[in-house]
């Protein structure tokens, strides 16, 4: 009988406090908690004591390997393992690992994306243990891995992985909020960023999904005609789960529940075959790699399931797309900073993090836009399902009357119906909502309560990018607020000039609120008038990368230097390139391999029939038998010139290949309503989208 959740110890496999007080010395435990907990400098003299427990413990969970587990930019995670145990002589072995292999290791910094900082010549790179973010093991059939996240850079120091220039950005946040907080002569203290990540995927059966070329090598369905019945019942969407997902999900949330990960929500999502996971909040970092845990989890679960999980953001055409929603706030000294006070000072606070993002938001939506751009997110932005390109801020009807209040300082009915002037900081300041609006599905970057919601990051994304811009561009809005309100007297005018303050960032920056439908074409023409950017493909999102002011601000925050941020750009154009271009190949060879002959054996049967019917001296129902015949040759002929374009494509230009697909796919999609179910070779949306 397989364990529950109940019978897990949390965190079990994560060598966490309670594991380093059962395998460490109090001194060394309390050197690495404060490295951990007070960004304090490592204390290299531990490294043998910390490695020699790590051993210890991940052993007795049966691992005999080791790897240094990182996250480049390919977007995913990477891991070379090597063995613990080396031979002495030639009938034993013995179990290594030192502080050296704890600290540090040495992948090929060539063969992974590095947009020219590396060549092939010159190999050598560096992972670097990150102490922030606990070992842990993954368990496999047959043992177990003991996994050091680590950073990753090159030779010569250029940044290669997500991770680094995200802990950079927790710098930045963390030096921005404290300047901001001593504003307030509130205690020193560190600042928290915290992220909840959403994320949605859809299940297939695994014998299906081996008979479609396009979702075993992209990853998604490059043909499929849309089923009689797919989501326009909305009666999936927080369903009851079938048992067969319900054990899936039960034996996934088992496994994060060991990894220390904290899974608390399932749910049927919105399409037919897609459901969401959702974990509680953590510090941003761990966030990160727990997301990707997540992720790995999710895939390797449902393989033992006979099922595959899909990640990519659009899998089928016709029906909702996958997100992963970042639930991002930031707390200082214990307290969120995004969730409004209950006293004036505490609501000043409130108000003067709050202005920042919107500061940020308006000053720098390219940024954050960019940093969703890749090939599986444009599918579904703008799709109805998912925001539109476009980065907006909602805040709901109440607070953006407080807001709007603030911005115009009239006199206005508070909220227990007194009237007078509204002032910040001050006692006459209404308390500020706290989930007292609606909530907004179609905006990108909405507040929630106590947090912002972006929505816009799509379900195959590390969190690691998004985040980081996020940090950055906030980071930046609190260090010019915090330099202002510093100018600031001391005496009771001080609130006075704060709220001056806070009503020019609102004068100046407030185009960015919207709280209405973004999924409307109306939205786009007014977001155009406001002056909004709307970046609506890779290409031109990425494009703002290399961007002066972009550059500039990215290397004045400490986050990335031109020369790493130059490198990304080079890596996201690329990736994206090659990715439509071997969707374009597995379409083309798809559609001349598969289903031509498929649809010339369908023709060839309809004119044997044909024949057959004529010389047997048939009259009825030659007609319809004729028409049919025409129009599956002329589907055929169709298709045919679909091949030939797309071919000339594939010399072309991405956004001729795309245009080639959509055409080839019509082309498809039309004969697969024509022909036979026995004959037509690849699985159906009708099939592909139910789970027995």
């Amino acid at each position: 009988m397989e364990s529950s959740l109940q019978d897990i110890a949390y965190g079990e496999d994560v060598f966490n406090e309670k594991a380093m007080r059962e395998y460490l010395a109090k001194d060394t435990v309390e050197a690495l908690l404060h490295t951990m907990n007070d960004r304090a400098p490592l204390d290299p003299s531990i490294a043998n004591e910390v490695a020699h427990a790590l051993k210890q413990w991940a052993m007795m969970r049966g691992a005999t390997h080791f790897t240094h587990w990182f996250q480049p930019l390919t977007g995913t995670t990477a891991e070379k393992h090597d063995a613990f145990f080396e031979p002495v002589g030639t009938a034993e072995t013995i179990a290594r690992f030192s502080g050296k292999n704890l600290i540090m290791g040495e992948p090929d910094a060539s063969s992974f994306p590095s947009g020219g900082l590396r060549c092939t010549f010159e190999a050598r790179g560096y992972t670097a243990w990150d102490v922030t973010s606990p070992a842990f093991v993954k368990r496999h059939p047959k043992g177990a891995t003991l996994c050091i996240p680590t950073v990753f850079c090159s030779y010569t120091g250029e940044v290669l992985d997500k991770k680094t220039p995200l802990l950079r950005s927790m710098q930045a946040m963390d030096k921005a909020v404290r300047k901001l907080m001593n504003c307030f002569g509130e205690p020193e203290s560190h600042a928290v960023i915290t992220l909840g990540a959403e994320q949605e995927y859809f299940l297939v059966d695994k014998s299906l999904y081996l008979k479609r070329p396009d979702l075993m090598q992209c990853g998604r369905t490059l043909f499929g005609a849309p089923p009689a019945r797919n989501q326009q019942l909305e009666d999936h969407y927080f369903g009851s789960i079938k048992p067969r997902v319900l054990t899936f999900m039960e034996e996934v949330e088992r496994e994060l529940w060991r990894l220390g990960i904290p899974a608390k929500t399932r749910h049927n999502e919105a399409a037919p075959a897609q459901f969401e996971l959702a974990p509680m909040f953590e510090e941003l970092n761990l966030a990160v790699d727990h997301n990707m845990l997540v992720m790995e989890t999710l895939r390797n679960v449902a393989d033992r399931h006979g099922l595959v999980c899909l990640l990519h953001e659009k899998p089928f055409a016709g029906v909702n797309g996958s997100g992963k929603h970042n639930n991002w706030s930031v707390a200082y000294n214990g307290k969120n900073l995004l969730d409004p006070g209950k006293n004036p000072q505490d609501n000043a606070i409130f108000l003067s993090v709050l202005a920042s993002v919107i500061r940020a938001i308006d000053l720098h939506a390219d940024m954050l836009r960019a940093s969703t751009a890749h090939f599986g997110n444009d599918h579904r932005l703008g799709a109805l399902e998912a925001p539109p390109a476009i980065i907006s801020i909602f805040l709901g009807d109440e607070l953006t009357e407080v807001i709007n209040r603030i911005e115009q300082g009239e006199s206005a009915a508070s909220a227990n119906g007194k009237v007078g002037k509204l002032r910040v900081g001050v006692d006459t300041l209404p308390p500020i909502p706290r989930d007292t609006s609606d909530r907004n599905r179609t905006s990108p970057f909405a507040f929630t309560g106590n947090k912002f919601e972006f929505r816009t990051p799509g379900s195959s994304q590390n969190c690691s990018g998004v985040c980081m811009a996020l940090n950055t561009i906030v980071s930046e809005s609190i260090d010019a607020l915090a330099d202002e309100i510093a100018k600031l007297p001391t005496d009771a005018s001080f609130h006075e000039g704060l709220e001056a303050i806070i009503q020019r960032i609102i004068r100046e920056h407030g185009r960015v609120i919207f709280n209405g439908d973004g999924y409307s074409a109306a939205w786009v023409d007014e977001a155009k008038k406001r002056g909004l950017p709307n970046l609506r493909t890779v290409p031109e999102a990425l494009a703002v990368l290399l961007e002066e002011k972009n550059l500039d601000l990215f290397a004045k925050r400490g986050v990335l230097h031109p020369t790493e941020m130059r490198s990304r750009y080079d890596v996201f154009c690329a990736e994206y390139a090659r990715k439509v271009r071997l969707e374009g190949k597995v379409a083309l060879e798809t559609a001349r391999n598969i289903l031509e002959p498929a649809v010339m054996n369908e023709l060839g049967s309809l004119a044997k029939i044909l024949c057959d019917a004529k010389q047997a001296g048939l009259t009825a129902g030659l007609q319809s038998l004729t028409e049919k015949a025409d129009c599956i040759g002329r589907g055929l002929d169709a298709l045919h010139k679909g091949c030939e374009a797309l071919e000339r494509a594939l010399a072309a230009d991405e956004q001729e290949i795309l245009r080639a697909m959509a055409a080839l796919r019509a082309a498809a999609d039309a004969l697969e309503t024509m022909s036979d179910d026995a004959r037509w070779p690849l699985p159906k949306y009708r099939d592909l989208l139910q789970i027995h």
